[in-house]
């Protein structure tokens, strides 16, 4: 499904869904948005980490490493199960997987040409 021809020929009832999924679709992208929390959502599409694992791959403190998991917890995007004293986060949402998967396809894969 592709976006409508023309937005101005909505129906009101469509437009005011349109203006409800923006602001949900908004709140989502801008989980996205930030560098470490994009990292750490593609270290977790490959499998669930431990957050000792995710703060070896980003280089970065235990309490940054944290903080932007609470937010993507948060966002719905991860999820967490403790076994003893690890935590261990995996992926919560389908629709983040689709998106790395855009995001790795338009600025990543060797095989394309940046446009």
């Amino acid at each position: 499904m592709g976006l409508p021809a023309r937005l101005t020929d909505l129906e009101k009832d469509e437009m005011e869904r349109l203006v409800v999924n923006a602001t949900e679709a908004a709140q989502f992208l801008k989980a996205f948005s930030h560098e470490g929390r994009l990292l750490i959502l593609c270290y977790l599409a490959a499998g669930e980490k431990s957050v000792t694992e995710l703060e070896q791959l980003l280089h970065a403190r235990q309490a940054a490493v944290s903080q932007q998991l609470a937010r993507l917890r948060l966002e719905g995007l991860v999820s967490a199960r403790r076994d003893g004293k690890t935590i261990w986060y995996s992926l919560a949402d389908d629709r983040a997987m689709r998106i790395l998967e855009l995001v790795y396809e338009m600025f990543c894969n060797p095989d394309e040409p940046a446009v």
